[in-house]
């Protein structure tokens, strides 16, 4: 089977696991964290490369990653599967929150959890609209950016959990 069958047969695949997908969850105001179980026959693998694309395609750069299960392992604990933080920034847009309440630098950058819970692969987000809680007076344009940035996380994590690219 050459190459270029085979590369149709997977997409094929993908698009056929994404149409029967659950929607998503809505947002919990009374929770900072968010978060969405990665649909059955999606790899981790397949998580950290949506998450890479939808991320590029938005203008987010992912300047840290957190292994946090090889580190756990590292020191003897014993650890299945994924656990690991990574974290995502888009500068226009934090600019927007930061020009007015650096202080908000403490929940930067933004952090999505890839992590497995009893057989099942996780994704989780500290949401940047639930942080502004502990801003004291926080502006109009720091309070959209911060729904920009969410949102846009949100739709990464969805493409993510489906195994878009």
């Amino acid at each position: 089977m050459d190459l270029v069958l085979r590369t149709w047969m997977v997409l094929g695949m993908m698009a056929a696991i994404a149409a029967h997908a659950e929607p998503m969850p809505p947002v919990d105001p009374d929770t900072p964290i968010y978060q969405v179980r990665v649909e059955p026959g999606v790899s981790y693998e397949d998580v950290v490369t949506s998450l890479k694309v939808a991320a590029e395609g938005k203008n987010f750069v992912s300047p840290a990653t957190f292994p946090l299960a090889e580190h756990l392992k590292l020191r003897g604990l014993p650890m299945e599967g994924a656990l690991e933080v990574r974290s995502y920034c888009n500068l226009g847009l934090g600019a927007e929150i930061l020009r007015d309440h650096p202080e908000f630098a403490v929940f930067a950058p933004c952090r999505i959890a890839i992590y497995q819970k009893q057989g099942l692969l996780y994704l989780a987000l500290d949401r940047p609209t639930y942080d502004f809680k502990y801003i004291k007076n926080p502006t109009d344009r720091a309070r959209k950016a911060a729904r920009q940035l969410e949102e846009t996380l949100i739709w990464m994590m969805d493409m993510a959990r489906k195994g878009e690219i």
